[in-house]
């Protein structure tokens, strides 16, 4: 059976959902877009890899949401001439995570993908949190920060994430209802999380050819 569901993953910080989108990726056997998009998205808008890294899930001016929110699409790229590199920033990624879920199932970290694709009937959303504490020791082990750095870092990164999810959508970040899906991986483990996220998507895919 091919896989033709779009996996989007938001995630708290240090809830383990890069591992788990990883994993679940390789389990389906379909590709994996975190960094990566970054790479695609800098090639189409001709502008550098390490400057979308500083921009990237991170807010921006005012003039670029009223700007998504009255341009059609795709058309994207057709908006792009003549603007503010930080605005080609957002619409570049906006338009390469269309084209990714075009080419059939994968596996997307973040950045907004599950509004990119709200109607696109492949799309599977799925939300990662984490107990606080357990956050903090995976952040503590894996970058091998005190306890405090790992509470900044956590701290400063879902405040980011947060603002850039809210201010582009219109929605919250990380509010059950704004994903099919809310998974806390402190409570089922990451290998179960992995392995509950692959029967949706199995199920989902099924279902999908049935309709």
């Amino acid at each position: 059976m091919s896989m033709d569901t779009i996996i989007t993953i938001g995630r708290q910080t240090g809830s383990g959902g890069r591992e788990i989108g990883q994993k679940v990726a390789k389990t389906l056997g379909i590709p994996y877009y975190d960094k990566e998009l970054l790479d695609l998205a800098a090639q189409k808008s001709g502008l550098s890899r390490e400057f979308f890294e500083t921009q990237d899930e991170k807010r921006v001016s005012s003039f670029l949401y009223s700007l998504v929110m009255d341009s059609p699409t795709p058309g994207f790229s057709n908006t792009m001439s003549g603007m503010p590199i930080n605005h080609k920033s957002f619409l570049a990624q906006f338009e390469t995570i269309k084209e990714l879920a075009a080419k059939g199932g994968c596996v997307i970290i973040g950045r907004c993908a599950d509004y990119a694709l709200e109607e696109n009937p492949h799309l599977l959303s799925i939300f990662i949190h984490a107990d606080y504490d357990f956050r903090i020791k995976r952040i503590m082990e894996e970058a091998s920060l005190s306890e405090t750095k790992a509470r900044e870092l956590i701290n400063k990164t879902d405040k980011s994430r947060g603002q850039y999810y809210n201010y582009y959508t219109g929605r919250k970040w990380g509010v059950a209802a704004n994903y099919h899906v809310s998974l806390d991986s402190s409570r089922f483990g990451i290998d179960e999380t992995v392995e509950f996220i692959c029967s949706m998507a199995q199920i989902k895919s099924q279902r999908d050819e049935i309709i």
